[in-house]
């Protein structure tokens, strides 16, 4: 830095705000050091940094171990969102939603001095370890579960499958069967009573409700279990991913899509619209939801005092061909 600051002609202490953003700093200035920079190649040490100041500049973020689109997509959304403000994004995976494996892999951000961690997994059970890293570290949830000392980001999931089942039945289909995700996963959970509360309030008891796991291949098995059942006009799937295989499941038994059978998916990923027929799901802002994150955590670090009321964001219903009129009887 100060070799820097001798070939820009200014002070080592305005290199370090030049290179920090800091507001005072005149645009001339800046690209003068900007230059010298450049020029000798300078690199700033983030351990030193962290000494000095006490604050890494790094925003860790745990992650269930899976290949899920929506786990990727909320993470582009989180480093874009720290990238943008100084900060740089360190993952931690957890092979399992057991509470053992969750405080692992907060323990391992924790050990690299993360300023503030983002959950973005569900928590089926807090325990001591983890209320203690997130009541030393701020801590913003994305998925609706939460610690005593913990903020939330989430999608309002209840409302994502009224949208759904509200959809559906608009088109005039008596009921509409649901194919929920895994009861472990909070998300599941909403998307189940959002389907159910629907259908009640329309005076339709529901029928059985079908369990996977996320998996194309899980919807598929399913799929060949509804495809058989010839009251079946509708169905609510609880995922994108899942609702493919359903539909394939659907073409495979000679059940037409929509023809005969309307289905509506969640998430909105995108090969969503390149489903044959194309889906109509209830997108989810995955990348919102991830800079709105970023941006509850990086206030929660600044005052961790502070109390920021939970955000939620809207789902987005997006009709597209895999829906359509309920068939004559």
């Amino acid at each position: 830095m100060a070799d820097v600051a001798r070939v820009a002609g200014v002070s080592a202490q305005t290199v370090s705000r030049a290179l920090s953003g800091h507001p005072n700093v005149q645009e001339k200035t800046r690209a003068k050091v900007l230059a010298a920079v450049e020029q000798l190649g300078y690199r700033m040490n983030n351990a030193a940094r962290m000494l000095s100041s006490g604050h890494s500049r790094t925003i860790g973020i745990v992650l269930l171990q899976t290949g899920f689109y929506s786990r990727t997509a909320v993470t582009l959304g989180v480093e874009e969102a720290a990238r943008d403000a100084g900060y740089a994004v360190s993952s931690a995976t957890s092979p399992s939603l057991e509470p053992a494996a969750v405080e692992e892999a907060m323990s391992r951000l924790a050990d690299q001095g993360v300023d503030g961690i983002v959950l973005a997994l569900p928590l089926i059970q807090v325990t001591r370890r983890i209320e203690e890293l997130t009541t030393a570290i701020p801590t913003i949830t994305i998925d609706g579960s939460r610690t005593s000392t913990t903020e939330i980001v989430a999608v309002d999931q209840s409302q994502a499958a009224r949208l759904a089942t509200q959809h559906l039945l608009d088109l005039g289909h008596t009921t509409v069967w649901h194919l929920s995700g895994p009861a472990e996963w909070l998300d599941a959970v909403s998307r189940s009573e959002g389907w159910r509360s629907t259908l009640e309030a329309a005076g339709v008891t529901p029928p059985p409700e079908l369990k996977g796991d996320w998996s194309p291949a899980s919807g598929y098995h399913n799929g060949l279990i509804l495809a058989r059942i010839p009251e079946v006009t509708a169905v609510f799937v609880s995922s994108d991913e899942m609702a493919f295989g359903v539909i394939r499941a659907f073409h495979e038994l000679g059940r037409r899509v929509p023809e005969d059978i309307s289905v509506v998916g969640v998430d909105d990923i995108t090969l969503a619209e390149y489903c044959s027929p194309s889906l109509t799901t209830v997108a989810q802002p995955f990348g919102d939801m991830g800079r709105l994150a970023v941006e509850h955590l990086l206030r929660y670090i600044a005052d961790p005092q502070t109390t920021l009321a939970p955000a939620s964001v809207e789902p987005v219903l997006v009709v597209r061909a895999s829906t359509g009129p309920a068939p004559a009887r």
